[in-house]
C-alpha cells in the first residue's frame, strides 16, 4: 500500500498537491508547521480543509525558524506587505531556509511513520524570488536527506514546472477547483480566497485564475 506525506499550508498551491496525493497514493498525511508567521489563519484552513478531505493532519511548531531571521515581513507584523516585487534580490515576503526546514522535518516525521514519499508545492514556473523553491535545491536536499537518514525518499514537485493556469485547471481535472479558489489562503495580508488582490501573491493567483476562466469561455468576474 502506498502512502505519502504533504507539506501542507493550506495554500493554493499545497491543497492542490494535497488533492493530487490523494489521488496517486493509498494513504495520504498531512502535515503543517508554526513558523512565526504573520497569519494564524492559515493553520486553521489547513486543519479544515484536511478534515474534509479525510486525511490525517498535524501541526508542528518550529517558531525557532522566525526567532533566527530579520527583515521578513511575513514573521515580522511591524513591516508592511510589499505590493510589487523588488527589482533586484529576494522579496521581503522570503523566509530564508523555510522549504529547507519544512522537508527536512517531514523527512524525519515521514521516516517515523514508514513513509518514504513526500509531497510539496514549490514551483519554479511562477517563480518569485525564492531560491529554495527551485528544483534544483529539491533534488539536492533529497540526495542530502536520503544520506542523513539513511533512507529512500521520493519528494514528489507536481507543480514545479507548470505556471498558475495550468495549476487551477489541475485543481478542476481534480474536482476541488472551488474549494482550491474559496477555502484557501494565497494572499500575503491573509484574507482567505480571493484575497486582498493587491499583494504579488494575490496577483499571481488572479492572473492565474482569470487565464484559465477565459480558456473555457467564462466570466472572470
Amino acid at each position: 500500500m502506498s502512502s505519502a506525506l504533504v507539506i501542507f499550508s493550506g495554500g493554493q498551491d499545497s491543497t492542490t498537491c494535497l488533492f493530487w496525493a490523494l489521488k496517486h497514493f493509498d494513504e495520504v498525511r498531512a502535515l503543517s508547521f508554526r513558523y512565526g508567521q504573520r497569519h494564524e489563519i492559515e493553520v486553521s484552513l489547513a486543519s479544515d480543509i484536511a478534515r474534509e478531505a479525510g486525511v490525517p493532519w498535524e501541526c508542528m511548531d518550529i517558531s525557532f525558524v522566525s526567532q533566527m531571521i530579520s527583515g521578513c515581513s511575513l514573521t515580522d507584523t511591524s513591516l508592511q506587505i510589499e505590493e510589487d516585487k523588488p527589482a533586484g534580490g529576494p522579496p521581503s515576503t522570503f523566509v530564508p531556509g523555510r522549504n529547507m526546514f519544512f522537508i527536512s522535518i517531514a523527512a524525519v516525521y515521514a521516516s517515523q511513520h514508514g513513509i518514504h514519499d513526500l509531497v510539496t508545492g514549490v514551483n519554479q514556473t511562477d517563480f518569485s524570488g525564492y531560491p529554495d523553491c527551485r528544483d534544483s535545491f529539491v533534488k539536492s536536499l533529497n540526495v542530502t536527506l536520503n544520506l542523513a537518514l539513511d533512507d529512500q525518499f521520493r519528494i514528489h514537485t507536481p507543480l514545479m514546472w507548470i505556471n498558475k493556469c495550468q495549476t487551477w485547471a489541475l485543481a478542476d481535472e481534480l474536482g476541488v477547483l472551488d474549494t482550491v479558489r474559496y477555502k484557501t489562503l494565497t494572499c500575503y495580508n491573509g484574507i482567505p480566497g480571493d484575497g486582498c488582490g493587491h499583494c504579488p501573491a494575490c496577483k499571481l493567483r488572479r492572473r492565474g485564475l482569470d487565464e484559465y476562466l477565459k480558456s473555457r469561455g467564462e466570466s472572470t468576474v
